[in-house]
């Protein structure tokens, strides 16, 4: 009996032996058997590498990849050795007559060679990187913030800058026009902008506060503005490709930058910095300049540089071609050639572009994009923007480096997904445009869902089926983009927006991923739009926020990193769109807290009320009135400015805010914390 067990059990290791043999040669000298343990180790190092030296690294999307490939590999190696050693140990003890000890390490060795071969053909075909899709997580930050404070992005929203009641699609009611544009409103938002930018407590200071920090990356020393230095703003005038011979607009619907936020912004620069008329420049050089804006800006300031493509009359100025030429990173692997694609003959590679001579004369450069989606990109802000900086007669040839090159929902060339080479990244980070780009303002008052759209009334709250009626400002251009492409995929759903949602495209935001990291770029190409060897840095950070109602980044969250949304939302904000949400009254956390100088707070009252908003310190001595008034059924957020406190600034601490609704049916009452710091 004993020497039948004996017999059976050597029998059964044999066939494990020769199972084993089997498996190792049918995979032999195959790609598949050696895809995973080479894939395994490099993703072993990567993290060790890259996550020993930056632990922050471990949220990023490429480790969420190759984290569970190392930590597989790792069990891999402890298979192979179980397996071979519970196998050397189990015929030793058979050998011995210890037949239930042998049986036990018969089965580890078992369950080992098990997930050997389970796991080595599964994770050779199924484990290799795939960035086809991914996940919009919430709050996983790459790259390294910009800024003064880094990672800031500023949202003002105000409904009253523009009229609800216009209409773009009538050309007599066109949404450019002064009477749908309320002036003093728009200069609030844009004064209310900067200074929460800089937290600084006037525009002037705001000003010299970028201009600073600008200066000292550049190695010019913390300086601010000097007399005589070029300022050139770049709008957006995609429609501006024909007019009419009096410069009027014949594509009037189109959404494109404010004129009116340019007027503001004008002010900014010649009434609050003192730069000279003459050393300011305007334009969208591939375009014309439309005759409402040359009024508009003219009527102020007559002396300004207005850059047209071609035409010198009525005021405008040629603008002309520079010397600096930008490399595109993909050496001619993945844009068009044709297309007025260069001149062979001249010995430049096809792959190069020419600049408007504005960009090499220029000292600083702020680029003024129009908030939107777009057909092929599926976004387009300030990357998007330099398609009409070069001096080609179109940018057919750079289509290739967008998401949907020939427009959807034509996908014959469709680069959905992600890790691919996108031409925005080098548009981003040419040192000519990066290095000089002393602000990032965007302006989203008409915002569209595609390129050449009229403007759409936004569903989200605060818009409640009104106009966005928005600027957004940063000193990081990688975080607003980030943020204005979340309220760009969140506001253009089929549910929003039926047949208008190209921020949904597969890709919108792998630009912005590419230019926060490194990691996320594609294999084989290295971004360096300068062509002197030297790859491009992190250009500012990524993430997404936590959710459309809260629209909190790490930052708004209490972490030391990512991105921070400071959110300052007009009091008059309408009716909101949830009726549900009016069921009651409502206090919410104030946002950002902690804060340093300026805070946001909401609430909802159901009916028409005596509402009172004061703020007291932890003494239950009274700081602030913010709200002593009649006000009717709405969703609320008002500004404490806790910098201008008498005078100064309110002492760091703890602070209440308190809530009294007053109406027929009773009274309503209730209070949160707020944390101020230096």
């Amino acid at each position: 009996m004993v020497g039948k067990v004996k017999e059976n059990i050597g029998l059964l290791l044999k066939h494990i032996k020769h199972h084993f043999k089997r498996t190792k040669n049918k995979y032999t000298g195959s790609k598949s058997v050696l895809l995973f343990p080479i894939i395994g180790l490099l993703s072993l190092l990567w993290v060790i590498v890259r996550v020993g030296t930056k632990p922050s690294r471990l949220r990023y999307p490429c480790m969420k990849v190759a984290v569970p490939t190392a930590t597989t590999f790792v069990a891999y190696i402890i298979a192979i050795f179980t397996s071979l050693f519970s196998f050397r140990k189990a015929r030793e003890n058979l050998r011995k007559s210890r037949y239930s000890l042998a049986i036990i390490l018969l089965l580890v060795s078992i369950a080992g060679g098990t997930f050997l071969i389970l796991h080595t053909n599964q994770y050779a075909s199924a484990q290799t990187v795939n960035l086809k899709t991914r996940e919009l997580e919430a709050n996983q930050p790459m790259g390294e913030e910009k800024g003064i404070f880094p990672g800031r992005v500023v949202w003002v929203h105000d409904p009253d800058a523009t009229d609800e009641t216009c209409n773009p699609w009538n050309q007599s009611d066109g949404w450019y026009k002064n009477e749908n544009n309320d002036q003093g409103v728009i200069d609030a938002m844009l004064d209310t902008a900067v200074m929460a930018l800089s937290e600084q407590s006037t525009v002037a200071n705001a000003w010299d506060a970028f201009f600073k920090y600008n200066n000292s990356n550049r190695s010019k020393g913390n300086v601010g503005y000097q007399s005589g230095e070029i300022i050139f703003i770049k709008i957006n005038r995609t429609s501006a490709y024909s007019i009419a011979g009096d410069f009027s607009r014949i594509n009037y619907q189109t959404s494109e930058t404010s004129p009116h936020v340019i007027l503001a912004l004008l002010k900014h620069l010649v009434d609050e910095v003192g730069v000279a008329e003459e050393d300011i420049y305007i334009g969208d050089p591939m375009k014309h300049i439309y005759k409402l804006d040359y009024e508009l800006w003219h009527g102020e300031f007559p002396d300004i540089h207005y850059l047209d493509h071609n035409r010198s009359d009525a005021g405008r100025e040629v603008a002309e071609v520079g010397s600096s030429m930008i490399h595109y990173s993909d050496s001619g692997e993945v844009l068009r050639e044709g297309w007025n694609w260069g001149d062979a003959s001249s010995g430049d590679p096809i792959y190069d572009d020419y600049f408007y001579a504005i960009f090499d004369d220029c000292d600083y450069l702020i680029n003024v994009p129009t908030l939107k989606g777009h057909k092929r990109a599926g976004v387009t802000m300030f990357a998007k923007n330099h398609f009409g900086s070069h001096t080609r007669s179109s940018a057919q040839h750079l289509h290739m480096g967008l998401v949907v090159p020939d427009e959807y929902p034509n996908e014959q060339n469709a680069r959905y997904g992600y890790g691919k080479y996108r031409v925005l990244v080098d548009l981003l980070s040419w040192e000519l445009l990066r290095e000089k780009s002393v602000i990032y303002l965007m302006d989203a008052l008409w915002s569209a869902g595609w390129e050449l759209d009229a403007p759409s009334k936004w569903v989200l709250s605060p818009f409640n089926n009104d106009w966005s009626s928005s600027i957004f400002i940063s000193q990081d251009p990688v975080a607003i983009e980030s943020v204005g492409y979340d309220f760009l995929r969140t506001e253009y759903t089929s549910e929003n927006h039926p047949g208008n949602t190209y921020p949904q495209l597969e890709g919108a935001d792998d630009h912005i991923e590419q230019a926060a990291d490194s990691d996320n770029w594609p294999s084989g190409i290295e971004y360096d739009p300068e062509n002197d060897g030297t790859p491009i840095p992190s250009l500012g950070v990524h993430e997404h926020w936590n959710n459309a109602t809260d629209r909190q980044y790490s930052r708004n969250l209490g972490e030391n990193y990512g991105i921070e949304l400071v959110s300052i939302l007009s009091s008059q904000g309408g009716v909101a769109e949830d009726i549900e949400t009016l069921a009651k009254p409502m206090l919410y956390q104030n946002s950002p807290n902690p804060f340093k100088n300026f805070t946001s707070i909401k609430y909802n009252i159901a009916d028409r009320a005596n509402v009172e908003l004061l703020v007291y310190n932890t003494m239950g001595q009274k700081i602030k009135t913010l709200v002593n008034e009649n006000q009717p059924q709405g969703t609320y957020s008002v500004i404490w400015d806790a910098s201008q406190e008498n005078g100064s600034k309110a002492p760091n601490g703890v602070y209440i805010y308190r809530l009294t609704v007053i109406t027929e049916d009773g009274v309503f009452e209730d209070a949160n914390k707020m944390l101020l710091i230096k």
